[in-house]
């Protein structure tokens, strides 16, 4: 089970008496406590899900089926894609019935979603390039209402806006959004979108996200605060491919942002299981060969620093959810950083997750009344089915609640 001392914030307990439908207590009985579903999220990039829904290629839909058997066995939480470039590539034309299709597929599992990004200066719709700042500010917020209204209740997560930190100094290209953050501002600019997205949906959970760890994000975060943008959730992005950042960055990064007491998301992050990205390399994506092979010493690498990174932000009792950014292989900047294969084989550090996920930071255990229907029963926080022969009883454990709540059992259908 493991040593759950530093977990206890990861863990519940609750005081019950158990009845049948009659309101009879079911004494000195046995019953098998099971977790369905974490309250950790235990996420990836949902891109390949997306991509099964938008494919009418029948043999790259075969490719997908297999992996979303695959992914759903693994993760209850997923990023979709929604740059703006590729969602709406025609204005006034997104591409909501396969992200909606997706979204639902994903809910309909018990599997939490989360939309990327509604804001960003790479990957922008190229069209917006037509219009002056003062049309291309409204037609950004229009965005964000449409869609953050549109998947209200499928969709309540969002990374607003991406990167900031960079925003009004990229160069590699002209784009419209870094042309309305330098007319209005980062802080400004931010204080708009979250705004909008929280007029949009007052119950959703929105993110600030960035890549960049440094001083800089952290003063950024504070300007924005303090002008009263509502965020919910600090987002950081770790894409490690020259290496691990180890227990000392980790730790480092950590409490830099704790300061703010909100939720931190691990929002994407990489290991690669192949030859690390050369050192001199300043931008990730001025590295992306046409052969990036996975290697056995890579994958127990990769395994190996996962894991170590994952129990250290396990931790942590600000950080609610960890994303791996890619599923399979070759996915971004055709770097060998997912969990399974291009064609589709489990690689270690996909059993070894799970085996943490699913094993050693998950609750299935037998649990008995006393001679009153009454018992304590403890777990990882999250949702659980209570069960005893042929019946069954719905239990959330994610709060500590000392009183005794009556939980009446129901013949399993």
């Amino acid at each position: 089970m493991g040593n759950y001392e530093k977990l206890a914030h990861r863990r519940a307990k609750k005081s019950i008496r158990v009845t049948d439908g009659a309101g009879n207590p079911l004494a000195n009985t046995t019953f098998r406590l099971k977790q369905t579903r974490h309250a950790f999220l235990f996420g990836c990039g949902a891109f390949d899900i997306n991509d099964y829904f938008a494919t009418q290629d029948p043999e790259r839909k075969k490719v997908l089926e297999e992996r979303l058997a695959l992914w759903t066995d693994l993760f209850n939480y997923g990023t979709l894609p929604f740059y703006w470039g590729g969602y709406e590539p025609v204005e006034g034309q997104p591409k909501w019935e396969s992200r909606m299709a997706a979204a639902k597929y994903m809910k309909e599992r018990n599997i939490e979603v989360k939309g990327h990004p509604l804001c960003w200066h790479t990957a922008c719709a190229n069209w917006l390039m037509e219009y002056d700042n003062t049309t291309i500010l409204d037609k950004q917020l229009k965005r964000i209402e449409r869609d953050v209204t549109q998947f209200k209740g499928t969709i309540d997560i969002w990374d607003v806006i991406n990167e900031v930190v960079i925003m009004p100094d990229y160069d590699r290209y002209d784009n419209a959004i870094t042309r309305i953050c330098l007319e209005h501002g980062r802080v400004n600019l931010i204080k708009k979108v979250f705004d909008e997205a929280k007029s949009a949906n007052p119950d959703s959970v929105l993110l600030l996200n960035d890549f960049n760890t440094s001083v800089a994000y952290e003063i950024l975060i504070d300007g924005a605060l303090q002008a009263g943008a509502p965020i919910d959730v600090i987002g950081i992005q770790s894409h490690q491919h020259q290496g691990f950042w180890g227990k000392e960055k980790l730790n480092k990064v950590l409490e830099r942002y704790e300061r703010f007491k909100k939720p931190i998301h691990f929002t994407e992050n990489t290991f690669v299981s192949g030859d690390l990205l050369p050192a001199h390399i300043v931008d990730l994506n001025d590295f992306q060969p046409e052969v990036w092979p996975s290697t056995p010493e890579g994958e127990e690498r990769q395994t190996r620093e996962w894991e170590e990174m994952y129990r250290i932000l396990f931790e942590h009792p600000y950080v609610e959810a960890v994303t791996g950014w890619d599923f399979a292989d070759g996915m971004w900047l055709n770097a060998p950083s997912g969990v399974i294969t291009k064609d589709n084989q489990v690689k270690p550090v996909y059993r070894r997750l799970k085996e943490l996920f699913k094993g050693e930071w998950w609750t299935d255990v037998e649990v008995h009344t006393d001679e009153n229907g009454c018992m304590e029963v403890e777990g990882f926080k999250g949702d659980y089915v209570l069960e005893c022969e042929g019946m069954s009883a719905s239990l959330d454990l994610r709060v500590s609640v000392a009183d005794l709540q009556t939980v009446v059992m129901n013949l399993t259908v």
